[in-house]
């Protein structure tokens, strides 16, 4: 306390007992203290955003909605209508504190926006995608310019109607890239040439409302002198500049600076969190929101390994607690009582509807001169109308600035919830890619025509799975006759980083350097696999990525594998080889989604188990030998996987050996059918389901033992056991020369050879003798394939398809099978019949 006679000295009161409580058992109400208010508030946003992700999850609501509708219950429309619980824990003297902490929130959530975001692709967007952006959002503008005359009818001094029309016409027009990506990954669109056109128009359309969100708070906020407007742009103008020539060169410096693979120091990480405050204290001073400074500085930063480290250290915390603070404070400051009247509501539902409309006409003008489906433009349209954050920062700034009232703001609002609500059921019921599906009918390796294409889709996660699965694909014998089309799929986890799913697929194609760990991954995928194409001879490859979450990966899957009108999809096992030989998990998430494609998949499954296939017999620098063993126990998968190896064996320098495994005595024979024309006593035979399988093993087994009876590279053998004992006993004592073991899952088939195996398998899905090959115990270290059949809707036992003439089991062997006495075990050179291996 200064001076009482000095007139220019001030008493400052401070009551700092005012923030902590000293506990309820001294007397205090906590609630009477900021800092457990605070905390009590914070918990209760994130309570009633939970409930509300809850119910809107069977709904495929994106979060935003959830968030928003959560801070409306909190506020007067609902619960905080009663003034007890309005005084008690949302007081007006907490505003405050919720709307500091929910615009830090927001600083660093579109800093992250910032880093995230490709604004190199804006160099190569194409005309098509640019139309579509702009023709988005014109209408929508005209629109809200039409309506602002109705919604804005009292005036704040000095307020002119250009910045309402401004900020109205924003709020309307604008597509929220971040909510637009999560909408297109839940509705298994990300993947389509519909994803892309609308995650590319998005972001095209949120650089044009940053510049308008931009010029709308220069003017809201200068609007008595024009040349106080112009000196914050050409401020703005002058921070960005900075930003570009002298933060993001800062910023590459200290890339550089930390060596590869090393974290970078926390004196680096602490400079760019606070130059993100300072870039938001510049822009606000200067008279343009503190989020705009954020975003521009995001922006700034490489998106590489530096990039990914700022993302993973203030994802979770800002993204799962800071920000649904912002859209809560949003949704407290809602009134919807206020809202009243006929003639609001309705203008309230036609500025909806007109809104939508004036996208989705928008959109379709462009697509008609484009050439594109009227359903694609349409859901297009319907998808540019997304709306998320900057619609309710623009909202929030213009009720700041006095642009909109209390009674415009609730409708502004209603109409973001509205707008982004009713998209995903739109969409999903105007737009269903299964309805362009074909059906195709070479939906297995038994049945594809040996002269026509083979068409494979290959799984990867990770780059450690590709030197497997392309020697794989060299020994799948590709030829002129019968080239071989690869869809190679990189299967990426779906986290909060939704801008990252524009990136993997388009910035490699640019010429563009990877912008973080996932697309470098992806690169080195796919320059491997175009490496492979490159040196061999009649391989197609077609790179692809998936992006969505594990649960609901194998629906990418699938969905891919039928569209392309796949034979064979490969997936690696979710075990890898360690250093000792042995087997660890990689990702039990990998596991999950084997079982899903298994149970789902339109077409025959391989599960690849790695332990490298290089060949045992490197002839020459481009030349290696590979020994392949098929294990035959009978049925549908196995017959699938003798189908594999029959055209492995084409190949010129694979080397097979077939071992059929038959219980006890009961050995190959002949077969008698009455002759046509005999007078031969017809007997009512029943054919049980295990006779017909036994049938098409034995038919199969034949063909492939004529064909290849004089070739040197085969070795047949029959061993004779009883059970799984036995079997497994067999398998230990086979030499260990073999480079890749071929074996049937085996699903459905109860076969006393391996009764008791399955007992003790550590992973079903990859059947009895899978697991025992892939578990650490095995001797062996040959990669294996485990090969499921696609067996389809048909009744068992049916012939579900007729192979053609050039298929393992033809049509002209069941004539001659029917028609003559033929034995099935001619005695051929690569026939042998022995109790030991």
């Amino acid at each position: 306390m200064g001076d009482k006679n000095n007139t220019d000295n001030y008493i400052v009161c401070y009551a700092p007992t005012m923030i902590t409580t000293n506990g309820i058992w001294q007397g205090d109400n906590p609630l009477d203290y900021s800092l457990p208010l605070f905390l009590l508030q914070l918990t209760l946003v994130v309570i009633a955003t939970r409930i509300f992700v809850f119910i809107l999850r069977p709904f495929r609501q994106p979060r935003v909605i959830a968030e928003v509708l959560g801070g409306v219950m909190l506020g007067p429309s609902m619960l905080g209508r009663y003034e007890t619980f309005a005084n008690a824990v949302f007081p007006l003297r907490s505003v405050m504190v919720i709307e500091t902490m929910a615009n830090v929130g927001l600083l660093y959530f579109l800093f992250l926006v910032g880093v995230e975001m490709d604004v190199g692709m804006l160099r190569t967007t194409g005309k098509k995608v640019v139309s579509l952006a702009v023709a988005g959002m014109v209408l929508p503008f005209v629109i809200g310019t039409a309506f602002s005359y109705l919604l804005h009818r009292d005036y704040e001094q000095g307020m002119t109607q250009g910045t309402y029309i401004l900020f109205l016409g924003v709020a309307l027009s604008i597509t929220a890239f971040p909510v637009l990506a999560r909408i297109l990954a839940e509705l298994k669109l990300i993947n389509t040439e519909l994803g892309r056109l609308a995650l590319s128009s998005a972001l095209i359309n949120d650089v044009c409302a940053w510049i308008l969100l931009a010029l709308a708070i220069a003017l809201a906020e200068n609007e008595t002198t024009n040349i106080a407007s112009l000196w914050v742009l050409l401020s703005s103008v002058a921070f960005v500049a900075f930003c570009a020539y002298a933060v993001r060169p800062g910023a590459i410096w200290i890339v550089k600076k930390t060596p590869e693979g090393e974290s970078f120091s926390e004196f680096h990480i602490s400079l760019i969190l606070a130059g993100v405050m300072i870039s938001g204290f510049i822009t606000d001073a200067i008279g343009t929101h503190s989020v705009f400074g954020a975003f521009v500085f995001g922006l700034a930063i490489p998106s590489g390994p530096l990039g990914v480290a700022l993302v993973d250290k203030l994802e979770d915390f800002v993204s799962g607690l800071l920000l649904p603070l912002f859209f809560a404070s949003s949704g407290l400051k809602t009134n919807l009582r206020l809202v009243r009247g006929s003639y609001t509501w309705a203008i309230l539902i036609l500025v909806i509807f007109l809104a939508c409309v004036g996208k989705v006409i928008g959109t379709l003008m462009v697509a008609f001169f484009y050439q594109i489906p009227i359903r694609e433009g349409a859901a297009l349209g319907l998808l540019m109308n997304s709306k998320g954050l900057v619609e309710m920062i623009v909202l929030n700034v213009g009720k700041e600035q006095k642009v909109l009232d209390e009674e415009s703001f609730a409708i502004m609002v209603i109409i973001t919830v509205v707008m982004t609500a009713i998209i995903v059921p739109s969409v999903s019921f105007l737009y269903k890619p299964s309805r362009r599906s074909v059906n195709y009918k070479k939906r297995t390796i038994q049945i594809a025509k040996s002269d026509a294409e083979f068409r494979v889709l290959v799984c990867v996660h990770t780059p450690r799975n590709v030197p497997t699965m392309i020697n794989l694909l060299e020994a799948s014998n590709p030829t002129k006759k019968s080239p071989i089309c690869v869809y190679v799929l990189h299967l990426v986890e779906l986290s909060g980083r939704t801008s990252a799913m524009l990136i993997v697929h388009n910035t490699r194609k640019q010429g563009y350097p990877a912008l973080n760990k996932t697309e470098a991954q992806s690169d080195h995928i796919i320059n491997a696999f175009e490496n492979f194409q490159h040196h061999a001879s009649f391989v197609s490859v077609h790179p692809l990525t998936a992006i969505s979450p594990y649960s609901t990966m194998h629906e990418d899957i699938c969905h891919l594998a039928e569209d392309k009108r796949i034979a064979f999809i490969i997936l690696p096992f979710h075990k890898q080889q360690t250093v000792d030989g042995g087997m660890e998990a990689t990702n039990m998430a990998f596991r999950t989604i084997n079982q899903n494609v298994l149970a789902n998949a339109p077409c025959s499954v391989g599960i690849l188990v790695d332990r490298g296939l290089n060949g045992s017999n490197r002839l020459a620098a481009n030349q290696v030998s590979y020994h392949v063993a098929i294990l035959f126990f009978g049925g549908p998968d196995d017959r699938e996987a003798l189908c594999y190896g029959w055209r492995m064996l084409e190949h010129s320098r694979i080397c097979l050996t077939i071992v059929r495994f038959v219980q006890g005595k009961q050995v190959s024979g002949h077969i008698r059918r009455p002759s046509i024309g005999t007078s031969e006593p017809s007997v009512l035979t029943v054919e049980t389901e295990k006779d017909i399988q036994r049938q098409l093993d034995e038919n199969l087994l034949h063909d492939f033992r004529m064909r290849f009876q004089e070739d040197v590279s085969v070795d047949y053998f029959e061993k004779v056991v009883n059970n799984g004992e036995e079997t497994v006993a067999a398998i230990r004592t086979m030499d260990d020369i073999h480079d890749l073991f071929i074996v049937g899952r085996g699903q459905g088939i109860i076969s006393p050879l391996t009764a008791g195996l399955t007992d003790w398998s550590e992973c079903p899905e990859i059947g009895a003798i899978g697991d025992l090959l892939a578990s650490t115990d095995f001797a062996a270290t040959a990669s294996v394939l485990v090969v499921q059949q696609y067996i389809g809707p048909s009744l068992h036992g049916e012939v579900r398809e007729t192979p053609d003439s050039t298929a393992p089991m033809n049509e002209e062997y069941f004539n001659e099978i029917n028609n003559h006495e033929q034995p099935l075990n001619p005695k051929g050179k690569c026939v042998f019949n022995m109790e030991n291996l």
